[in-house]
């Protein structure tokens, strides 16, 4: 099975998200920022990472720039609980402008169980690492 980088500020979002894949086999390491995430990624191997777009310090985006700096070849799931902007306001949509600078999906928190998971196993199947997915 994968082995699987989780980048979440939020412990309860990090538990539930590598229960649930180390219960499909994965292999699971989890950091709190993206620091922490940029040291690991410099001294472990992964097949797929999921980044948290709001954390502090370093946010996702920043962190989804290192980590395609590092290693460009992985394909990055991007998550976020703050929802897209309501009609007639125009804050930015950050999960959209996170698959137009290179994340090959976006879920919503809450995240559901099923729906990670199959966004997961379309990322690490073959050839697929590179499509979009939403």
């Amino acid at each position: 099975m994968a082995s699987i980088l989780i980048v979440d500020d939020d412990k309860v979002v990090q538990i539930f998200t590598k229960l649930m894949l180390e219960r499909e086999g994965h292999r699971v390491t989890c950091a709190s920022d993206g620091p922490r995430a940029r040291h690991i990624l410099r001294n472990a191997d992964f097949d797929l990472l999921i980044i948290d777009i709001f954390m502090p310090g370093m946010n996702g985006l920043e962190t989804m720039k290192l980590a395609h700096q590092c290693r460009p070849e992985i394909p990055i799931i991007v998550m976020s609980d703050h929802a897209a902007s309501p009609a007639g306001v125009s804050a930015p949509d950050f999960l959209a402008m996170s698959t137009e600078l290179g994340a090959v999906c976006r879920l919503q928190k809450p995240l559901k169980s099923a729906v990670l998971l199959s966004h997961v196993d379309r990322c690490l199947a073959p050839g697929n690492g590179s499509s979009r997915l939403h």
